[in-house]
């Protein structure tokens, strides 16, 4: 096989392949958001991702583990701490972290919320763990009165401020989050600050808008992005990969917050001439069904896009490669609606991929970055070992 010059890799956002060995330390013994779904729902049907090998990676109702199947397949254990979603992209770009941002159970401690009021000059509403969308339901009201920002956390490392359009604009909004990262270092330096802009008039019509910004913090070392676009190497993103890297690395991106324009967005970058990257997010499995304990929407997500994978096969050229993973997982099924600390699957394919090659269980999502910088002859990440000569077909 000639050398690859392209190479995708998409990331199915919270798609998890069963707990990981230290799941229980996260709360998460029992977690398999692929199996779970499946069995919940009645089986899933998934024609394409099944030959390619996602049977043989756990027990999944209606998806058989086939043989021979039409590519490699694997599953990956998280090495980093935690399991957000900055976190698992980042693994799986070469950094591995060895502590986890931190979260906030209780909410924000008094420092943070005085140092937010002395740099914005503002008292804010909520201070709590919630749901986005149940948070506006609750406070939006007040706030339209008052003109506080409302500030609110999750399970993960996040420090998200919503606002109505019409009370704070959308750019004071993106200030006060600036304002907000920069301040939050050392022990608080959360993951990712995020705008969660709203309209509407009251409980029953507020709406999140589509002008949601994250501000991601700054990875440790480089990641396999940028050695990439340093190198000279074109790397696009679609979905949210320009939020959850800062922008960094990346040559162009199509950002959008669905399933269906992240994937047009990976087709229309395939019709380009380059050598380099694509790498695309698709939250809706975690944003959308995983968070809300939706197991029929989650395994119709999954379904709709394995209907995608023929179109992606057919732009593909003789040298691209192709990498289905997840971040962690975000099983539905469980009362929690918390991310699930679990394995990930692992399927490579691509007209020059050999078929029905086990790649057995990988010690970290770092694989993927360490497999990319030898594909594109780079420095290879400090963690991870690569599994491109287990794939080649010659």
């Amino acid at each position: 096989m000639t050398d690859i010059k392209r190479a995708v890799v998409i990331v199915l956002d919270g798609v998890g392949a069963g707990e990981a060995p230290d799941a229980a330390a996260y709360g998460d013994t029992g977690s398999n958001s692929l199996g779970n779904t499946a069995r919940v729902v009645g089986g899933l049907h998934t024609p394409n991702l099944e030959r390619i090998g996602l049977g043989h990676i756990t027990s999944i109702l209606g998806v058989e583990p086939v043989i021979p199947t039409q590519g490699a397949y694997g599953k990956m254990r998280p090495a980093s701490a935690g399991k957000d979603s900055v976190t698992g992209h980042w693994e799986l770009m070469g950094v591995c972290l060895l502590e986890p941002f931190p979260t906030y159970p209780n909410g924000f401690p008094p420092e943070v919320l005085a140092e937010f009021k002395r740099l914005t000059g503002l008292d804010i509403l909520g201070n709590k763990p919630a749901s986005g969308t149940e948070i506006i339901k609750e406070l939006g009201v007040e706030h339209m009165r008052t003109g506080k920002p409302i500030v609110y956390t999750s399970a993960d490392s996040v420090f998200q401020i919503a606002a109505h359009e019409g009370v704070i604009p959308v750019s004071r909004l993106y200030e006060l989050c600036l304002t907000s990262r920069k301040m939050l270092t050392g022990k608080h330096a959360v993951g990712r600050v995020i705008a969660r802009p709203f309209i509407g008039t009251e409980p029953s019509n507020f709406k999140r808008t589509l002008n949601r910004r994250d501000y991601p913090l700054a990875s440790p070392s480089d990641t396999v992005l940028d050695k990439l676009y340093a190198a000279g190497k074109k790397v696009y993103g679609t979905g949210k990969i320009d939020d959850l890297f800062g922008g960094r690395g990346l040559s162009g991106s199509k950002h959008s917050e669905d399933n269906k324009s992240s994937v047009q967005g990976l087709l229309e970058y395939l019709d380009e001439d380059f050598e380099g990257l694509i790498f695309s997010n698709l939250i809706e499995f975690d944003m959308v069904y995983g968070h809300r304990n939706d197991a029929r929407g989650y395994a119709d997500a999954l379904e709709t896009f394995d209907h995608v994978i023929p179109e992606i096969k057919k732009k593909l050229r003789p040298t691209d490669i192709v990498m289905i993973v997840a971040d962690h997982g975000v099983d539905p099924t469980t009362p929690g609606t918390d991310h699930s600390r679990e394995y990930i699957p692992l399927l490579v394919f691509g007209p020059g991929i050999k078929a029905n090659t086990d790649l057995g269980i990988r010690n970290t999502f770092c694989d993927v970055g360490a497999t990319l910088a030898e594909i594109f002859k780079l420095d290879p990440p400090t963690t991870g070992s690569s599994f491109l000569k287990e794939i080649l077909s010659v």
